[in-house]
């Protein structure tokens, strides 16, 4: 299994992901094509662009979540703390518990919540207070009172929102450097929706954070970068208040101002 180490801004990349190359394929289709992107640590970076312009699996290459689906395949370089994450002793287990991910839905396991916590941290041999930590990770997204004396009910019982904080807070309890989220408020209300997004501004002091969003308010609101992608290709990347209020490139221009897409 590979260690993945953590460069200081001295010794090398300050970037978390740095994509050179990439091209990813279902098949014979080619869904992302030559991809060369840099995700800064410690901001809140958002994809953004029209359904099914590669947004999503270029964020699950990110953490080789699409290895999962048949028929893929992966060209180029993908480089956590400068280590391509596609060599062959590269153990993607291993990998996800660095870079972990929050889905569209909510996917609690069908378990206690305190099981959603502790599950994660047990495989990865955690040797600490598991007591601890559930409240902890469960404070961290502000759900420790809401649930503290329901800890043995199944997670199927919490709402939707409370469903996708809990989530969250399985994600980071297994420590990440990385925050990958696809999506991560389309099946919630707005009042929920908010409360991700003051997650994911509070958070990013603790985790680079890459959230694909259909939303073109939420990423005004919560990024520090944005990447717009189209047919597959980044069309360009920047900070958002450049790419929301001067764009470089024309075809950003006209998705922002809702002229397509």
């Amino acid at each position: 299994m590979t260690s993945f180490n953590t460069p200081s801004t001295e010794e090398g990349s300050p970037y978390a992901i740095e994509t050179r190359g990439m091209n990813f394929y279902y098949g014979s289709f080619q869904a992302v094509r030559e991809l060369d992107m840099q995700v800064e640590r410690n901001r809140v970076t958002a994809i953004i662009g029209p359904s099914g312009c590669g947004k999503s699996t270029a964020l699950r290459t990110f953490n080789r979540m699409n290895d999962l689906i048949p028929g893929t395949r992966v060209e180029g370089q993908i480089l956590f703390n400068g280590q391509d994450i596609y060599a062959p002793s590269v153990d993607p287990v291993a990998l996800r518990s660095r870079i972990g991910m929050v889905f569209q839905k909510p996917n609690p396991f069908p378990k206690s919540i305190r099981e959603n916590i502790s599950w994660g941290a047990k495989s990865n041999g955690f040797q600490g207070d598991l007591d601890e930590l559930v409240e902890t990770s469960l404070r961290q997204v502000y759900l420790w009172d809401e649930v503290k004396d329901k800890l043995k009910k199944n997670a199927f019982d919490l709402s939707g929102g409370q469903q996708q904080r809990l989530c969250i807070a399985r994600a980071i309890a297994v420590k990440p450097e990385i925050l990958l989220m696809d999506e991560p408020t389309s099946a919630l209300d707005p009042i929920s929706s908010g409360k991700i997004e003051d997650l994911m501004s509070e958070f990013k002091a603790k985790y680079t954070i890459i959230v694909v969003t259909h939303n073109m308010q939420q990423a005004g609101r919560v990024s520090d970068e944005t990447a717009f992608f189209l047919d597959g290709v980044l069309v360009e990347k920047g900070k958002t208040r450049d790419i929301f209020f001067n764009p470089k490139d024309k075809r950003t221009e006209n998705y922002i101002s809702g002229r397509f897409g």
